[in-house]
């Protein structure tokens, strides 16, 4: 699985193309490529995202994702070889939404690496359309349509989802709204810890560790290593709560901060909730590995079992997520943090 990138120099070696910029509102620029499967997302000319449909990556995604200043802030693998990336769990590919548990079908975890006799338990989100592309100064909006189906190619949800990009200065934000309408005659979600809204993040923004695990090289070639290097991975999370480190996993808060360095750029990424969305404040699902993820949905596993969220949508009913993701190339304080989430929650 390989993808093609509008700018693989920034990839690899990270870049400074936007800072000091003076401008506070730039433009931002969609570029629609139907032969290519994606639309790229263009912050006064340099690549900010990618909304990519790929056939085998069984959901539309955004990816890459770069940085103010030009870094890859996603994990590479396994669209493209990069070196010293993680090669497990290959269905984190870049920011995502859907869940382990609808009707009994996993659509979290659908890979290319599912083997064949398996994928019947697995459901895949396929895009169907571009609604709406429109760029502007300072904001940008794009508006998609997807449908979950299952093996059968039975349709169980009908996905709307607005992305709403936004630029300023050394910050970027994306405002993620998403409403699932059922297409049978009932759509269960069933408490599951696997979602829902989720970004996989570059090695350097991982917590340190020293957990064995598998790296690959430049080459793609795969080796085990007994102990990490850590030299470059400064990650840290803090939630709205205060709580901070691995301990932030299975707890409740409005929002939650990634920070780390890259290249010798402060980079916080931050993903905020919205009260509008059922089970908020969501329960975080964020691992030190560099998995990111908000699960409102999924209650009883990341709360120990004290509390259970079994939510469903009759035939025709409708359902609406709502998340914003923050990139900034610095150290967000928590005021300031509160100060975007809510001014997001008076959208």
């Amino acid at each position: 699985m390989k993808y093609k990138l509008l700018i693989l120099t920034a990839v690899f070696t990270g870049g400074t193309a936007l800072f000091g910029q003076s401008s506070k509102k730039p433009s931002i620029d969609l570029k629609t490529n139907e032969a290519e499967k994606k639309v790229d997302v263009l912050v006064g000319g340099e690549l900010f995202t990618s909304y990519i449909y790929p056939d085998n990556i069984k959901k539309p995604v955004l990816w890459p994702v770069m940085s103010p200043g030009g870094n890859l802030l996603t994990r590479s693998y396994p669209m493209i070889n990069k070196a010293g990336d993680r090669t497990d769990h290959p269905h984190h590919v870049g920011i995502w939404l859907n869940y382990g548990d609808v009707n009994g079908l996993d659509f979290w975890n659908n890979s290319e690496a599912i083997p064949a006799e398996d994928r019947d338990g697995y459901g895949t989100i396929y895009h169907q359309s571009i609604e709406k592309a429109k760029s502007g100064k300072g904001k940008a909006t794009l508006i998609t349509k997807s449908l979950w189906k299952s093996t059968d190619d039975e349709v169980l949800l009908e996905e709307k989802t607005e992305f709403d990009f936004k630029a300023m200065d050394a910050m970027r934000i994306i405002d993620r709204t998403t409403t699932l309408t059922a297409m049978t005659d009932e759509v269960k979600f069933t408490d599951n810890k696997e979602g829902m809204f989720a970004i996989r993040v570059a090695r350097e923004l991982e917590l340190p560790s020293d957990k064995p695990t598998e790296l690959m090289d430049s080459h793609g070639v795969v080796t085990k290593v007994e102990k990490m290097d850590n030299t470059n991975v400064k990650g840290n999370y803090r939630s709205s709560e205060g709580i901070e480190g691995g301990e932030v996993w299975g707890t409740r808060a409005k929002w939650m901060k990634l920070s780390s360095e890259i290249n010798g750029e402060p980079v916080s990424l931050v993903i905020i909730d919205n009260p509008a969305n059922v089970g908020y404040p969501t329960y975080w699902h964020a691992r030190d590995y560099g998995l990111f993820a908000a699960n409102t949905l999924g209650q009883k596993a990341l709360s120990e079992g004290k509390e259970e969220l079994n939510f469903s949508l009759k035939k025709g009913e409708s359902v609406t997520f709502k998340y914003r993701l923050v990139v900034a190339s610095e150290d967000l304080t928590d005021e300031r943090i509160n100060e975007l989430a809510e001014a997001y929650e008076k959208m």
